[in-house]
């Protein structure tokens, strides 16, 4: 099908981005999706949307004819889309039409792969329908209630629509709840041999598949394109210092992310939430990187990433920049404790971020006493096969042990 993508710009937003690279990232996202063919792309430029069309009656007309010389069937608004213009402009067009968040979730549905991503992403895709039955549906009138003839007006069939979404979305909840228990169930088995937890997190398309790959020697899906990797990955590796950590890739994060998907995936997400450090993975070539890291830390901070929790960040793709901004980078990374510069395609700076991980990881120990009773076992032979054990003495109350741990082996011990 032939797509034709339009960013609206609107002059009296002060805070807009600028919309060349918005529009560039609009075109990606429409390449992401297979059987779609970019005919065309322009930029809108709007004082302020139009309530019932978004664009005024000339420039409708002008698109309008683009489209029809180009026979294009889809068109793409790189934004939010009213139900009602959304419904208008398909009218006055004659296509198809699909706002940011549509698109998104049709990525979405396109690559998921596990059983809860499948869930996750029906789940916000219904959420997103049921505010926009006033386009999905034609009879809408009220339905008769009571018998015969003589009923009173029932309920109308959009309350209906809406009731048979909200019940298969507690259909669709319940489901999840089996497949989150499930992961919660591995996690707390990981736990009792706890290895740290290192989750990859970033824009999407700053290379975190590739990186993920690198450290792992895994295959992870990893092409230049948006949301390439959907569903969370996770693999074991030993660092070159012997230490051995848990690799989590997750999925990409973008400006403007769905209301709808930050919540789907809030499960799926948990695993950065658990995580001991977070590598904060970004594309240091990309024209709009400080703007795409600036989203990063919001989608974070939304999800309720502890701020306590150590945070790396490393300056991915610098193979692409050109020397001069190549230098740069590496003096600006070199000034700070919470940088790196590497390239995941080219290996470059790789043993760097191996070795930072560990110093990260080697997080300061504290001494406790604790008083075990004597049937605690099994918590007991767990402190001495971390080898946090300094000391043991038998009390009348139970064993006491002095242990000198870290603050991630404390969580683990309590969550036994």
């Amino acid at each position: 099908m032939r797509v034709w993508v339009i960013h609206p710009e609107f002059t009296a937003d002060r805070s807009r981005r600028d919309a060349a690279p918005a529009l560039e990232e609009a075109v990606a996202l429409a390449a992401a999706l297979p059987d779609l063919v970019v005919s065309g792309s322009e930029i809108v430029r709007l004082q302020r949307p139009h309530p019932g069309h978004l664009f005024g009656s000339g420039k409708l007309d002008e698109i309008k004819a683009r489209l029809e010389a180009d026979e294009v069937g889809l068109v793409l608004i790189d934004g939010p889309v009213s139900p009602v213009q959304q419904r208008n402009l398909e009218k006055a067009w004659g296509v198809k039409l699909l706002d940011r968040t549509g698109l998104i979730l049709e990525i979405f549905s396109d690559r998921a792969r596990t059983r809860e991503g499948a869930l996750q992403v029906e789940m916000a895709a219904l959420s997103y329908q049921r505010t926009r039955l006033v386009r999905a549906w034609t009879h809408l009138e009220r339905q008769r209630g009571g018998l015969g003839f003589v009923g009173g007006p029932g309920e109308t069939q959009i309350e209906a629509d809406r009731r048979a979404i909200d019940e298969q979305l507690n259909r669709l909840r319940k489901q999840l709840a089996k497949v989150v228990k499930t992961r919660e169930l591995h996690r707390a088995a990981r736990a009792k041999v706890p290895f740290p937890i290192v989750a990859l997190v970033g824009y999407t398309n700053a290379g975190k598949s590739t990186l993920f790959n690198r450290m792992t020697g895994a295959e992870v899906m990893a092409e230049d394109m948006l949301f390439a990797t959907l569903d969370p990955t996770m693999r074991a590796v030993d660092l070159p210092s012997g230490k051995r950590v848990i690799v989590s890739d997750t999925v990409g994060f973008i400006s403007d992310l769905p209301t709808q998907l930050v919540a789907a995936f809030r499960a799926t997400l948990e695993e950065v939430l658990a995580a001991d450090l977070v590598v904060h993975v970004r594309d240091i070539s990309h024209a709009e990187t400080e703007e795409q890291a600036a989203d990063v830390r919001a989608i974070l901070s939304e999800l309720g990433v502890d701020e306590a929790t150590p945070q790396l960040e490393v300056w991915n793709k610098i193979d692409l920049l050109d020397p001069d901004a190549r230098a740069a980078a590496h003096a600006i990374a070199a000034r700070r404790d919470d940088v790196l510069t590497l390239s995941a395609l080219t290996g470059e700076g790789m043993d760097a971020l191996a070795d930072a991980i560990v110093v990260v990881l080697d997080e300061t120990r504290t001494r406790k006493v604790l008083t075990l009773p004597f049937e605690a076992g099994r918590r007991r032979a767990w402190l001495y096969e971390q080898g946090v054990v300094e000391d043991e003495a038998q009390t009348e109350d139970g064993t006491a042990l002095t242990v000198h741990w870290t603050a991630r082996q404390a969580r683990a011990f309590h969550d036994l």
